[in-house]
C-alpha cells in the first residue's frame, strides 16, 4: 500500500485552517476548560453554570424556553438539570397553567452557588477579554452567527 490518500492533503490543510466550525470547536473547548477549572472548587462545570445563569429569572422558566436559549434539546437540558436537582440547586415544578409543562427555579442553595460562582465567572471573563483584540466585536459576531 503506497500511503497515499485519493483525496488531496492540501485540501486537509485548507480545512485546518479556513474551517470556521473548527475553530470556533477548538476555541469553545478551550474556553470551556478554563472556566470549568476555575469553577472546580465549587464542585461546578461551566455548563452547570450558565444553566443556574439562565434560571436567574423574576419568573421561572419553562423547560423549552431554557432549552431554546441554550442551544440543547429537551433531552440534554433533562439530562443536565439532574444533577443540578439532586444537589438542591434547582427545583423542577409543574407549571401553574399548563400541567403538561415544567418551570424551572433556583432553590435558596442555588442562589447562594450563583453568588459564590459570579466572582470566579467575572475574573475568568475580565483574564479573557484581555486575550482578545475586540472582545465586544466578537460577541457581536458570534451573536450574529448564532
Amino acid at each position: 500500500m503506497s500511503g497515499q490518500s485519493k483525496f488531496p492533503y492540501v485540501s486537509t490543510l485548507e480545512v485546518r485552517d479556513t474551517c470556521l466550525c473548527l475553530h470556533l470547536q477548538r476555541t469553545a473547548r478551550t474556553v470551556a476548560r478554563r472556566f470549568d477549572e476555575a469553577f472546580r472548587p465549587l464542585g461546578l462545570t461551566n455548563g452547570q453554570y450558565s444553566l443556574l445563569m439562565s434560571l436567574n429569572r423574576p419568573e421561572a422558566p419553562r423547560m423549552g424556553d431554557v432549552a431554546e436559549l441554550l442551544a440543547l434539546d429537551r433531552t440534554t437540558l433533562t439530562a443536565n438539570l439532574k444533577p443540578l436537582e439532586r444537589r438542591g440547586l434547582i427545583s423542577i415544578e409543574p407549571d401553574p397553567s399548563d400541567k403538561r409543562s415544567r418551570r424551572l427555579k433556583l432553590t435558596e442553595k442555588g442562589e447562594e452557588m450563583l453568588l459564590a460562582a459570579y466572582p470566579i465567572w467575572k475574573k475568568t471573563h475580565a483574564e479573557l477579554d484581555k486575550l482578545i483584540d475586540d472582545p465586544q466585536r466578537l460577541r457581536d459576531e458570534l451573536v450574529r452567527l448564532a
